[in-house]
């Protein structure tokens, strides 16, 4: 059996992610977690101490969309390490569409994984999510505001 290449192996976990947003699917979500994973979100909680406690977090923000999409794309991925443990890195766009197609709102977010392989998959076992704030006035900068001009230094995103 063939063994996945770390750029195969990164690129399962952020399809498997962004599906699972887009599907507004807690568990498949959380599947992605191992079960000690910790969190540091970007919101309202200095971090999340197991997926358990995570959980509750994502199926408040998926359940609170109602019939809006959230298409989630991914760029700027860089990988380090190989295996049992993989970092990743990259910005996360999340942008919120209508029933009818229309864009209604976007974000970026700034996320770090650490990655270790179980049983059945690869999982998330930190993850790292942040947002820039401005020095002036103290305010998350929810956009990036230069699209940086290096390549990617592995495989392309989705």
């Amino acid at each position: 059996m063939r063994q996945e290449t770390r750029d195969e192996i990164v690129h399962g976990v952020i399809e498997a992610y962004r599906q699972a947003v887009f599907d507004q699917d807690t568990d498949a979500f959380m599947r992605l977690y191992n079960p000690d994973a910790r969190v540091f979100d970007s919101w309202d909680v200095w971090s999340y101490e197991s997926a358990a406690e995570w959980r509750k977090s994502v199926h408040g923000w998926l359940s609170s969309l109602g019939e809006d999409r959230v298409r989630v794309t991914v760029d700027d991925v860089r990988v380090w390490g190989e295996r049992p443990m993989l970092v990743v890195s990259a910005v996360f766009r999340y942008a919120a569409f209508s029933s009818t197609g229309v864009e209604l709102r976007s974000l970026q977010n700034r996320l770090t994984w650490a990655l270790r392989p179980a049983i059945d998959s690869w999982k998330i076992v930190h993850e790292h999510a942040s947002l820039p704030v401005r020095a002036e006035n103290t305010k998350a900068i929810f956009k990036r505001e230069v699209v940086p001009t290096f390549p990617l230094r592995t495989g392309s995103a989705p």
